[in-house]
């Protein structure tokens, strides 16, 4: 049989009436904003047929599929390369989400506890490479030579 005493209602009283002081509260705070806060920003390039070597800008990123990571949303140049297909070139659109409209995105990148994982994929399909006979290619080459013999 448990027993009772004045001094384990004072515990019990103190235990459910506990509050923290303002000092305390104001540590708390001061822990949780020094708390890193993370946006993770990844975009994909994908392609159809994978295997195809991707640059981003002037920097190879390696081939597809082929992630990245950004700092700065906005539009990048994408190349893709691979043997056997044309050659493509375009500007990408990464948009912005809407936690990182200035200044919402200072508070996310700082002060949010835990990590955003902000991602983006795009697809491209490749086009086979056309093969020019060579007899076009010929007329075209003695075009060009004719009419730079003309402006000099």
């Amino acid at each position: 049989m448990p027993v009772f005493s004045h001094r384990n209602a004072e515990r019990q009283t103190a235990k459910a009436t506990f509050r923290p002081s303002r000092w305390q509260c104001l540590v708390s705070l001061a822990l949780l904003l020094t708390l890193p806060g993370c946006v993770h920003r990844r975009a994909t390039i994908r392609t159809d047929p994978p295997g195809a070597q991707v640059l981003v800008g002037d920097r190879e990123i390696g081939y597809s599929p082929a992630s990245f990571d950004f700092t700065w949303y906005g539009t990048e140049e994408v190349t893709i390369r691979k043997d056997g297909y044309e050659i493509e070139t375009q500007y990408v659109k990464i948009p912005r989400p809407w936690y990182q409209v200035p200044p919402l995105d200072f508070v996310f990148d700082n002060f949010t506890p835990g990590r955003i994982k902000d991602r983006h994929e795009f697809h491209f399909k490749l086009r086979p490479r056309q093969l020019v006979p060579a007899n076009q290619l010929l007329e075209r080459g003695n075009a060009l030579r004719s009419e730079a013999q003309l402006t000099q």
